[in-house]
């Protein structure tokens, strides 16, 4: 599994681990079933706590994504990613609506705003 873990990022490593993994399951690059690493065998793989392990597999748990299995290990869950991703549009929606708010109140324009999500969206 390829997992980069950023010091520089302002988000927790645990997020980090818990954001690829769920992206990998969104794109069907890790498929229903599919086996995680240990969470051992990633903590040393990334070279990182078990803590910090558990806590992004607890998350990932939490949220639907992966399902734990005593004595056998963790594995993408079979739950429908149409609620997934519902879940995830929710979340644009919500940052989406912070930056219309901060728009409205700093006098950006609605082309403005589109403008520079067009270029963001597109990495530019």
């Amino acid at each position: 599994m390829n997992i980069i873990i950023s010091n520089a990022s302002d988000k927790p490593i645990y997020e980090q681990i818990t954001s690829q993994i769920k992206r990998m399951i969104i794109s069907g690059e890790l498929p229903e079933g599919a086996a995680l690493p240990s969470m051992r065998l990633l903590a040393k793989e990334l070279r990182i706590s078990v803590i910090t392990t558990k806590r992004a597999y607890t998350d990932l748990e939490r949220d639907g994504f992966i399902e734990t299995v005593a004595g056998k290990g963790s594995f993408v869950a079979g739950s429908n990613l149409e609620i997934i991703r519902e879940e995830q549009m929710r979340l644009c929606e919500e940052h989406l609506q912070k930056a219309v708010d901060t728009a409205l109140q700093s006098g950006i324009t609605y082309q403005e705003l589109t403008e520079m999500l067009e270029l963001l969206y597109n990495g530019e």
